[in-house]
This record gives C-alpha cells, sequence and structure tokens, in this order.
C-alpha cells in the first residue's frame, strides 16, 4: 500500500485533494467575512440623517450638505430598487 501511496498519480490526488480542501476553506471564509461587513454597512437613509445632524450642528457647510444629499438620494433610489427586486 505504501508503494502505492509513493507512485506519481497517487501524489497527484493526494495534493489535489489537499489543494481542494484549502480553497473550500479559503472560500468558506471570505463569505463569512463578507457577511460580516455588509452588516456593519449603513443605509444611505442612516448616512443622510448622520450629515443631517452634522449640518444642524455647523460641522459641514449648506453646499457640502446638498452635495452629500444628493448622491446619497441616488443610493437611496438604487437601495429601493434593490429590496422591490428582493421581495
Amino acid at each position: 500500500m505504501r508503494e502505492f501511496l509513493l507512485t506519481s498519480h497517487a501524489q497527484a490526488v493526494i495534493w489535489s485533494t489537499v489543494l481542494l480542501i484549502v480553497i473550500v476553506i479559503a472560500v468558506y471564509i471570505v463569505e463569512r467575512l463578507r457577511d460580516r461587513m455588509d452588516d456593519d454597512r449603513l443605509e444611505a437613509n442612516e448616512l443622510l440623517t448622520n450629515f443631517r445632524e452634522l449640518h444642524l450642528q455647523g460641522d459641514i457647510e449648506d453646499s457640502e450638505f446638498r452635495d452629500i444629499k444628493s448622491v446619497l438620494g441616488t443610493q437611496m433610489t438604487q437601495e429601493l430598487k434593490d429590496t422591490d427586486q428582493q421581495g
């Protein structure tokens, strides 16, 4: 049996299996990390609320707030479309 495991064909199968297992584990880890990152990301309406508070406190100017509101408005529209497509 040991002689068989030392043949080039058997070694190729063994190392291919090891490589496949490592790839599967790596894909699993990456998926888990992506799920966590998606949970931590704020949605556009939450960001807009935060920037509105900064604007009211005087930390950002009117023009900056208008620019931010324009960008986040586009993102909110896209998020609503994505939600409608999923539901």
